[in-house]
């Protein structure tokens, strides 16, 4: 199909919300941001094209060109033109490839089919446009697509591939074909696979001068017969004689937008024998192909799947410091939509790998969702000029500090209550980061467990909680006092392994306390270095102190 030529720039620019604000940029900053974005386009291209490789995905691609039209606009600079320069070729093919228009989403494929009859769905077939030309029954010529009016003769190469036909009869015999040179899989579901660089694999093939033993794994699919039979269903049954089997198993008659939404979400998570990226829509007839143009095939359309990553600005760097005092780093970005998710910021690790990153507010990052749809950093897809990232905090904060409240140990304090009404520990349904810190904000916790003593009337009057909604939580509160000691050692945040933790489940708080480091190691899971911090945790003074406080409440675990 019609690939990386920034025909349909225009029609994504409304997809990408970030790009509605433009950089605060000086005008020279902003050029040359510009021309370096439209060097690192040029270049990906160039390899694309040139050698097969496909340094970034389509999406990235695709976004990256889309920012840089915004910015031209931005900041009212000459445009490059959206279709990239594609190598020709010397061969000129006896019909231009048109490509194929992406259109934006649902509604925009319902505007394009109002009205139309005889059309027909198809998936996109993820691989390398060629052309072949059959005269007098036998293959008589392929050409690459090259920029869509002429592109390199690859005779010999398809000639090599065991599934294309070599001979054909019939309407066949005397016919030009447009179509996808794909790679065969096996049950591949787009879903749960992705592209598996299906298209960079092909093209690599094609290009190389020796032999690829890969030919025997490529086959064709046609989406073009210009100036074949009148219909598509006539058409159909004349490729299936020939041997080309997938295009009449892959093409259903459509009439509207519901039954191309239900035939794109089936074979996005179908097995199929190729890759895909999207369906197609065409109408069952065409225009005389003397009258085909790049960018001008205004009979077919095509839908893509939601890009499986998207590139989101980054407006800020954040540090957090979680229960244990180790440091992570918070990107914020211009939200961007991934699935069912709007995503305005994304976790980047440690700061070590927050460096080895090199992540700076402006720079580009393409973003996917990980399991259960968290949002996760794939890489750093452009890098912004100016490199101003702010300072970590020291690390001074580690598993024994911030027990206590204080100015300073407002981060770590607030993820150890957190943590603590997580149902790994005690379980307090209905109390997040946000409860947490109006809670310690109207009535000024000293330690961890400060809101064990808070009288019922006391948490009805909080600011922010209704009187009902604090009479629950006080029930709540009320109820973990029976909690095992089990719990209340995780909600400490002991550094206890699972195994031991079920193995000293009948153990008694004071009991824990007396063993030295060469009793812990007798326990499951506790080597010299685990048992060193567990001693040093049970004889904390902080930890001394809560324990006892505790046991003063009527804390059943600790007395």
């Amino acid at each position: 199909m019609w690939k990386r030529t920034g025909f349909a720039v225009c029609l994504l620019l409304w997809s990408l919300p970030s790009l509605a604000v433009c950089p605060v940029w000086s005008p020279s900053r902003a050029q040359d941001e510009v021309s370096r974005l439209q060097q690192q386009l040029a270049q990906w291209n160039e390899h694309y094209w040139k050698q097969g490789a496909s340094e970034v995905s389509d999406a990235v691609y695709d976004q990256l060109s889309a920012r840089l039209a915004a910015w031209q606009r931005c900041f009212a600079l000459e445009p490059v033109n959206s279709a990239p320069v594609l190598p020709g070729g010397s061969v000129k093919h006896p019909v231009a490839h048109t490509g194929v228009q992406k259109l934006a989403g649902k509604q925009a494929l319902r505007r394009w089919m109002a009205g139309k009859t005889d059309l027909w769905a198809q998936p996109k077939v993820d691989g390398v446009a060629v052309t072949l030309i059959y005269r007098n029954g036998e293959l008589a010529q392929a050409i690459s697509r090259g920029d869509g009016l002429a592109g390199e003769d690859w005779t010999a190469k398809i000639r090599a591939i065991p599934s294309i036909p070599e001979m054909v009869s019939g309407a066949l015999a005397n016919s030009v074909l447009q179509g996808e040179l794909f790679l065969r899989t096996e049950n591949h579901i787009q879903k749960q696979a992705g592209g598996l660089n299906a298209r960079a694999k092909v093209a690599g093939a094609m290009m190389r001068r020796d032999e690829s033993s890969i030919l025997n794994d490529l086959a064709f699919f046609v989406w073009a017969w210009p100036d074949g039979p009148a219909t598509l269903a006539q058409k159909l049954v004349e490729l299936s004689k020939a041997g080309f089997s997938h295009e009449a198993q892959y093409s259903v008659p459509v009439s509207t937008v519901e039954d191309v939404e239900k035939l794109r979400s089936r074979w996005f998570t179908s097995e199929l024998p190729f890759v895909t990226d999207g369906v197609v829509v065409r109408s069952g007839t065409e225009p005389a192909g003397n009258t085909w143009l790049p960018g001008q095939g205004n009979w077919v359309v095509a839908w893509k799947y939601e890009p499986p990553e998207e590139i989101a600005m980054v407006k800020d760097i954040q540090f957090a410091i979680g229960r244990t005092g180790k440091i992570s780093v918070v990107a914020l970005l211009e939200p961007v939509q991934l699935d069912d998710k709007r995503v305005q910021r994304v976790n980047l690790g440690s700061v070590r790998r927050w460096q080895e990153l090199d992540v700076a507010p402006g720079d580009q990052i393409a973003i996917s969702l990980a399991g259960q749809g968290i949002p996760r950093i794939d890489s750093v897809a452009w890098r912004s000029l100016v490199r101003d990232k702010p300072v970590p905090p020291a690390p001074r904060f580690t598993p024994l500090t911030c027990f206590y409240a204080s100015a300073e140990c407002q981060e770590q304090f607030i993820a150890r209550l957190v943590w603590l009404s997580s149902p790994k520990a005690l379980g307090i349904e209905g109390l997040g980061e946000s409860g947490w810190r109006g809670l310690n904000q109207a009535h000024h916790f000293e330690h961890l467990f400060s809101w064990l003593a808070l009288t019922k009337e006391q948490l009805q009057s909080t600011p922010g909680i209704s009187p009902e909604r604090g009479l629950q939580l006080w029930h709540r509160f009320s109820l973990v006092r029976e909690k095992p000691l089990i719990r209340w050692l995780i909600a400490l945040g002991a550094p206890l392994p699972q195994p031991t933790l079920k193995v000293t489940a009948d153990t008694t708080w004071q009991q824990m306390r007396t063993r030295n480091e060469k009793e812990w190691q007798r326990f499951p899971a506790i080597g010299a270095e685990k048992a060193r911090q567990i001693v040093a945790f049970m004889h904390a003074s902080e930890i001394k102190k809560l324990s006892a406080w505790l046991s003063e409440q009527g804390i059943k675990a600790f007395q």
